[in-house]
């Protein structure tokens, strides 16, 4: 075997799938029953029918990353869904705040939409080249300094003291929501980021959803890895390296029990004090029919940003950056069931996907609080559930072992592991240990589905282990 990619997420996969393409023999080696890490998608344990998404649900770089748009994931019998409305999110005491697909009706129904003009108009108008400065290894010349010129100054205005330039209670909310994403400080550089990128994709390509669920993603790699003579092991839990080059798509911390006294003394002393974020409480509900939303324009938008307005999503930010759980948590939400019809059941039972954001390792149970926060905004909501699958960020990692604590980013969801990952290292795809790279979030360019982390290792690798370029991956 001349590469094991340790991992099935999305990183692992796209890496596995360039090994393969470029004529590599590959082996995947996942602990779990099923395959695709953080975009897995299970059926619900009471009602058959219904379907949930493990970790991601809404994918808005399964267009937009570079990995993807080469790999073209439509062409792969991918259907993504672009629905009309991007986000909702809904505002206590006035009407709810909606990022449509289309900006010019964005901006129409603000407060102040010409402020949420100057903010993304020029970053939708380039949303190719800002995606790829965001989703850069950066270590290479940017691709656009135009790009660059754009996105900084924005970045350094929302990221700060300055983030009030964006005019109107609503334009502020509806920003906040997106870049509540990070799970960071509000404001800081990191969330800015995000928001500014999400946003700008929600105008310029929207945010879409995979018929089916997130799991469509994940068996798009799996075939084709598969077609290029590459192999899946399943339920295998790695406690000791595997011969070969290996690509790690797990926490860095894992390499401390697979290596054990293997690993050099400085590489694992960074290791020991590597920190993980603040964590999610995953709720999964089943409805009996669609929410009663006060705002009816809320009936739309398939994903939800639950945290009120800008001024308490900030405040409920810095509670759990302080390990302090917030009185009205930031909620996440999606109902893919709005475009995909086939979420639903044939007694009209579908699901509702939510996230609440909550101190690391929390074991507290959030379905009530995210009940709770649901009736605010739809009174009645609590009458339509029929099911609630409830797991507390404490837990979560055994879904997902790579969740420490609950953090859905890995570590990292922070300026130094987006530049560096998770030691400083020119090349943050390597380790020290001979053969050993990895792919997961905590290396850059960092979290989200987009197949980036696992192109750079397998860059990485191919060049350093086999002499290789890149293969190509069009469909």
């Amino acid at each position: 075997m001349d590469v094991t990619v340790v991992g099935s997420g999305p990183n692992g996969l796209a890496a596995a799938v360039l090994c393969a393409r470029a004529g590599l023999s590959v082996r995947v080696l996942e602990a779990q029953a099923t395959a695709g890490g953080g975009a897995r998608t299970l059926p619900d344990p009471e009602f058959a029918g219904v379907s949930h998404d493990i970790c991601s649900a809404v994918h808005p770089l399964a267009l937009a990353s570079p990995f993807f748009a080469a790999y073209d994931l439509p062409a792969r019998g991918v259907n993504l869904s672009v629905p009309e409305v991007s986000y909702g999110n809904p505002l206590p005491g006035r009407p709810a705040a909606i990022g449509y697909r289309d900006i010019d009706r964005t901006c129409a129904e603000l407060d102040d939409g010409a402020s949420w003009r100057r903010l993304l108009g020029p970053l939708v108008d380039d949303c190719d080249n800002v995606v790829a400065l965001v989703l850069g290894d950066k270590r290479s010349m940017p691709p656009s300094l135009s790009a660059a010129a754009k996105l900084v100054p924005r970045m350094l205005l929302q990221g700060g003291p300055a983030w009030n330039t964006l005019a109107g209670a609503d334009a502020r909310a509806l920003f906040s929501g997106v870049a509540a994403h990070a799970i960071s400080r509000m404001p800081s550089l990191v969330s800015a980021g995000a928001g500014l990128m999400l946003a700008s994709l929600a105008h310029a390509v929207g945010w879409p959803i995979p018929a089916g669920g997130s799991q469509a993603i994940p068996d798009a790699l799996l075939a084709d890895l598969r077609a290029h003579g590459g192999e899946v092991v399943l339920g295998e839990e790695v406690t000791s390296p595997p011969p070969g080059v290996v690509i790690y798509d797990t926490a860095p911390t894992a390499l401390l029990r697979i290596y054990g006294d293997r690993l050099p003394a400085r590489y694992a002393r960074t290791l020991r004090r590597y920190r993980y974020g603040p964590g999610v409480a995953k709720v999964d509900f089943v409805l009996s029919g669609e929410i009663p939303w006060r705002d009816p324009r809320l009936a739309a938008a398939p994903t939800l940003h639950m945290g009120g307005d800008r001024a308490m999503m900030a405040r409920a930010e810095r509670d759990v950056a302080h390990g302090r759980h917030a009185d009205w948590p930031m909620i996440l939400a999606a109902l893919p069931h709005l475009t995909d019809a086939g979420r639903i059941d044939a007694q009209g039972r579908r699901p509702l996907w939510t996230y609440a954001h909550v101190p690391a390792g929390s074991p507290v149970d959030q379905a009530e609080a995210v009940t709770k926060v649901f009736e605010e905004f739809a009174p009645g909501f609590r009458d339509l559930v029929v099911g609630v699958r409830s797991v507390p960020a404490a837990r979560l990692s055994e879904h997902n072992a790579n969740l420490v604590g609950g953090d859905i980013g890995v570590g990292g969801a922070n300026l130094f592991s987006v530049a560096t990952g998770p030691a400083l290292r020119w090349n943050p795809w390597s380790t020290p240990i001979p053969q050993a790279y990895l792919c997961s979030s905590a290396v850059p360019p960092g979290s989200g589905v987009h197949g980036m982390g696992g192109y750079y290792a397998a860059r990485t690798v191919l060049r350093r282990e086999f002499g290789l370029e890149l293969p190509t991956i069009s469909a």
